[in-house]
């Protein structure tokens, strides 16, 4: 696999102007910035154009056209950048379980383990509306604090899950397990993702990023705002125009063209 990435680029590109060492402060900083600055988003599936998850062609989309991604683009990138700076870095797989029925979704999700001097740890910044905005230690012993909610890590007989405190109670979000995935197993899994004209990907539009403490979130017309407080705004947008100017002006993306493409496939997600 061709690991090779343009480390000042990328680095312009999440703001980050911090220390290039494998620390768990420089782990923790990295990540945060990413998430900031990156949108998860689904155009190209929305729009009928496949996501290729190829080092140049994720570095072309999320660092030199200002767009964002799904998972393999997402955590692809990440683990490139980590890789750059000598972290060792293990991609993952994992089943989700958040909204979707127990047993109804292959696992498909793309995760990172990252290690550091301080033990392992569980990076990914492509799960959507509950993206992690900071590394989880890899230890299902105890309740883990971020900057936008409250995780944890639990470990079943051969698999963990990630469970995030949503609402006064804890939800699980996905589970994995520590075996190494392949290339090759990303592809099959994003080939499914973004060309089948059952995925979720394909039929949905599905927004998210960081927004300092707020975390900000798209789902078709719906678009909320999540505070650190507890707080949720929400407001249905009018129409695809609208969804277009909050891309680009809320979720700081590049939109891709030509527009009356995108505003197609907006009306078909609305529809």
């Amino acid at each position: 696999m061709d690991d090779s990435i343009d480390l000042d680029a990328y680095f312009a590109r999440i703001g980050y102007r911090g220390a290039r060492a494998p620390s768990l402060g420089v782990l923790r900083a990295i990540h945060a910035a990413h998430a900031g600055a990156i949108a998860f988003e689904n155009l190209d599936p929305l729009m009928r154009i496949p996501v290729r998850i190829d080092g140049q062609s994720i570095q072309q989309k999320l660092i030199r056209a200002g767009r964002g991604g799904y998972c393999y683009e997402l955590n692809g990138l990440l683990a490139r950048a980590l890789r750059a700076i000598v972290f060792e870095v293990t991609g993952l797989s994992a089943r989700a379980l958040f909204g979707h029925a127990p047993g109804s979704t292959p696992r498909t999700h793309m995760l990172l383990r990252v290690e550091t001097e301080e033990g392992p740890h569980i990076a990914d910044t492509g799960f959507g509306s509950r993206t992690l905005s900071t590394p989880l230690r890899l230890e299902g012993r105890s309740e883990q604090q971020t900057p936008h909610g409250l995780y944890r890590l639990r470990r079943g007989n051969v698999y963990w899950e990630e469970q995030a405190h949503i609402d006064g109670e804890w939800k699980s979000l996905y589970r994995f397990t520590l075996e190494e995935q392949a290339p090759q197993d990303y592809e099959v899994c994003n080939w499914y993702h973004s060309t089948n004209p059952n995925s979720y990907f394909t039929t949905r539009l599905m927004v998210s990023r960081f927004d300092g403490e707020r975390r900000l979130g798209l789902f078709n017309n719906q678009f909320s705002t999540h505070h650190p407080d507890g707080r949720t705004e929400r407001r249905m947008l009018s129409g695809p125009n609208e969804i277009a100017d909050v891309l680009e002006r809320n979720f700081r993306m590049v939109l891709p063209g030509p527009r009356e493409a995108l505003l197609s496939a907006l009306t078909r997600a609305l529809d």
